[in-house]
């Protein structure tokens, strides 16, 4: 079993007793105000009871969806953004009743700062006359992502004045914004018990166990070459799928899919290059062609073997794995045979082409053997909704692990080290240099 390094000031080590603790989690899972999938929630009560339970008064914080308008910088505080959500599913759950603070926000620039009406809610927090308080989303402050020093210092600040320490178990949140990152200057901070549960078996992915499978798959390739590359320098196989692995049939066969852009193409052709020397990647023989993207049309969808590919063809949109690939005897060698599996893929475009995803998923499970990892986000919540009564069955198997943050493992392999994201390492750099 892999240790954390000794440099990251755990929980488990901090004195909570009667203290107010900010806690950064990543509950990002309201959409259209309605939680998804309590997942994420679930995986951090540990957390929060351990804090509670040792006399910690809890100031509790997330981000959700994207309320920043990238090219604008507006910011909206949209009510299908809210937290609100997750402090009744937190109410529900745990019987404890929180407060949401109720800043003034500006119709397209957020929330300017934290104002001294939380004073109360923090006076009750401390007399035990409220359980917790539950910031507003965290983007809504319009100085959370900003690239101004002065603005993000004043929020980190003011966050820093509700609280006696911070203790982060944002693991999927990677980006250094205020609440991940600038705040570990001003408060003493460590990591929670779910941040340490993910760097603890991101070990397995960056020193598996050989043989060593992956299976990778996107909706964009020029967004997973790094991660790509360091995945396959590390894997003895490698399954792709999605985009992913249409733009590597085109370099490779020299054929036209539908919605595969010419500039991933070419950079897809170093891929193929290196794979002609290494030999790691597994194709999956048959795949799904469909004349549109709308949904699975009868008799405008077939599927199609590699064997035909001839170089010059054109062919409409790839949009799923035919689960027969998943019998071909060179696939099973790569699951049935592995010590180790990796997942972060879905293999088809869903909801309405998603027999590959339930065929892999299914076959990995053939493999009794190997510690099976899987990466987050889409990835888990299709093995839910396709395979469900298989996930209600391993969710306490050990041989299985469910990351909560996909990008960040991705980010985490691609530097080789989760102590070299931001917010990790602000934790080592600053977490334990500020005594009380």
């Amino acid at each position: 079993m892999s240790t954390i390094d000794e440099r990251l000031p755990l929980l488990q080590n901090a004195p909570i007793d009667g203290k107010v603790v900010l806690v950064r989690f990543d509950h990002n899972v309201v959409k259209n105000g309605v939680i998804r999938d309590p997942y994420r929630i679930d995986r951090t009560l540990g957390t929060l009871y351990n804090i509670v339970e040792r006399g910690g008064r809890p100031v509790l914080m997330t981000h959700i969806g994207r309320p920043k308008d990238k090219k604008t910088g507006e910011i909206k505080c949209r009510e299908e953004e809210s937290v609100r959500p997750i402090v009744d599913y937190l109410e529900r759950k745990l019987h404890i009743k929180f407060h949401i603070p109720d800043f003034a926000a500006g119709p397209a620039c957020g929330i300017t700062g934290i104002d001294t009406s939380i004073n109360h809610a923090i006076r009750a927090l401390r007399e035990r006359r409220i359980g917790g308080i539950y910031l507003p989303n965290t983007r809504w402050f319009q100085a959370e992502e900003a690239a101004d020093g002065e603005a993000r210092d004043k929020l980190a600040h003011q966050l820093a004045g509700l609280a006696d320490l911070f203790v982060n178990d944002a693991f999927g949140s990677w980006q250094p914004h205020v609440t991940t990152f600038d705040i570990t200057k001003y408060l003493p901070s460590f990591a929670g018990f779910l941040m340490q549960e993910e760097i603890v078996n991101l070990d397995y992915v960056l020193s598996p166990g050989r043989p060593f499978t992956a299976v990778v798959a996107g909706s964009k390739y020029d967004t997973k070459i790094g991660p790509l590359y360091a995945i396959y320098k590390k894997a003895d196989r490698l399954i792709l799928g999605g985009v992913i692995y249409n733009t590597f049939l085109c370099a490779k066969y020299g054929v036209r899919i539908a919605g595969v852009a010419e500039k991933d193409i070419e950079a897809a052709r170093e891929l193929v290059a290196m794979d002609a020397k290494g030999g790691k990647i597994v194709e999956l023989p048959n795949v799904v062609e469909s004349d549109v993207l709308e949904g699975k049309v009868a008799g405008r969808f077939r599927t199609l073997s590699l064997k035909d590919f001839k170089k010059g063809n054109s062919y409409g949109y790839i949009l799923d794995i035919d689960r027969e690939s998943f019998s071909d005897k060179a696939v099973l060698d790569a699951i049935l045979h592995s010590s180790t599996i990796f997942v972060n893929a879905v293999m088809g475009l869903t909801p309405h082409f998603y027999d590959g995803s339930q065929a892999l998923d299914e076959t990995i499970d053939r493999n009794t053997h190997a510690k099976k990892l899987y990466g987050g986000g889409d990835t888990l919540q299709e093995f839910k909704d396709l395979c469900p009564g298989l996930y209600l069955s391993v969710l306490d198997n050990a041989q299985y692990y469910f990351f909560t943050g996909g990008g960040t493992v991705l980010t985490a392999i691609e530097q080789g080290t989760p102590y070299g994201l931001k917010p990790v390492q602000a934790l080592i750099e600053n977490g334990g240099r500020i005594p009380f």
